[in-house]
């Protein structure tokens, strides 16, 4: 699936199963919120935090999924083409990161070369 594809299939289903979008606003806190389900998988998987037992079948692609979902339906309402904001925000990283990364000892060091 594209991300266009992402995009029109998000605005189906809001059409026929979500009835509306909830408004900007309130999408935004959903967003928040979905990031924070995200966070709270990522510390306790990866972090030093350890599960709590109700948290031990949680998914994190799913979670994944569920801020990818809400950040689309943001797009779709404010006229957004995430294809073209991305293509347009790579090339700008790309521009502006040629050297940096490269640069940054603290990288270089992770990877091993140092």
């Amino acid at each position: 699936m594209t991300i266009k594809e992402a995009q029109e299939a998000v605005d189906q289903w809001i059409a026929t199963t979500g009835i509306r979008y909830f408004n900007e606003l309130t999408n935004t806190a959903i967003l928040m919120e979905e990031v924070g389900e995200v966070a709270r998988i990522m510390s306790r998987k990866y972090g030093e935090q350890s599960f709590k037992k109700s948290d031990e079948a949680v998914d994190l692609g799913d979670e994944m999924a569920d801020v990818l979902f809400v950040l689309i339906c943001l797009a779709n309402q404010t006229g957004i083409d995430l294809t073209a904001a991305l293509e347009k925000n790579l090339v700008k990283k790309s521009i502006r990161d040629a050297e940096r990364h490269k640069n940054n000892e603290k990288l270089q060091k992770k990877q091993g070369l140092h």
